[in-house]
């Protein structure tokens, strides 16, 4: 069960009647006072292809660890309207592994984008896609993380075509993003 902005929801009632849902994992942790840049830089850009997406039997939501009245706070300041719900009181975001335990730091280890790697910290960006059968079955179809999650974001098709393209070579892995802002912050 979720925290939702209309109370408690499963993830069968995050399909809102359609038969495909897309989840951001969206780095947002409880004791935060405000979500990664780098996935409000990708929000910015599906915030607005979400009725586009239900017009396809698509819902989309994001998914955070914080509170949601963090989530609703800072969803307010960026002036989005998607629906934000908080996993903060189950393990969804641990099962997707997004989201990693004291332990895993302690023992400098997490398993992330398909790999063990070295503890990076305790929330990480992802996105993933459920397909709900006429039974009502929930399945996992697909998901993505670090830079599998560039072909969502619009502005990078643009900067692409530039002369100076991303120009992110400055930035050393994996903070190559470490240019983005809010955008009410630039």
């Amino acid at each position: 069960m979720f925290d939702g902005p209309k109370g408690p929801v499963s993830l069968a009632d995050l399909f809102e009647g359609r038969s495909q849902l897309i989840v951001y994992h969206f780095m947002f942790g409880p004791d935060w006072d405000t979500g990664c840049k780098s996935c409000s830089y990708v929000a910015d850009h599906y915030n607005g292809a979400i009725p586009h997406l239900s017009g396809r039997d698509v819902s989309f939501v994001t998914i955070s660890r914080a509170p949601l009245a963090k989530l609703e706070a800072f969803k307010k300041r960026m002036g989005w309207n998607f629906n934000w719900v908080s996993s903060g009181a189950n393990e969804f975001n641990f099962d997707f592994n997004v989201s990693f335990t004291d332990e895993q730091a302690a023992a400098g280890q997490m398993y992330y984008n398909y790999k063990e790697r070295p503890y990076f910290g305790p929330e990480l960006q992802g996105l993933s896609v459920f397909a709900r059968d006429d039974a009502g079955n929930v399945y996992h179809t697909y998901s993505t993380y670090q830079r599998g999650i560039d072909m969502f974001i619009g502005a990078y098709h643009f900067l692409d075509v530039v002369p100076k393209g991303r120009d992110e070579d400055a930035f050393p892995a994996p903070f190559t993003m470490a240019w983005v802002q809010y955008h009410d912050s630039y």
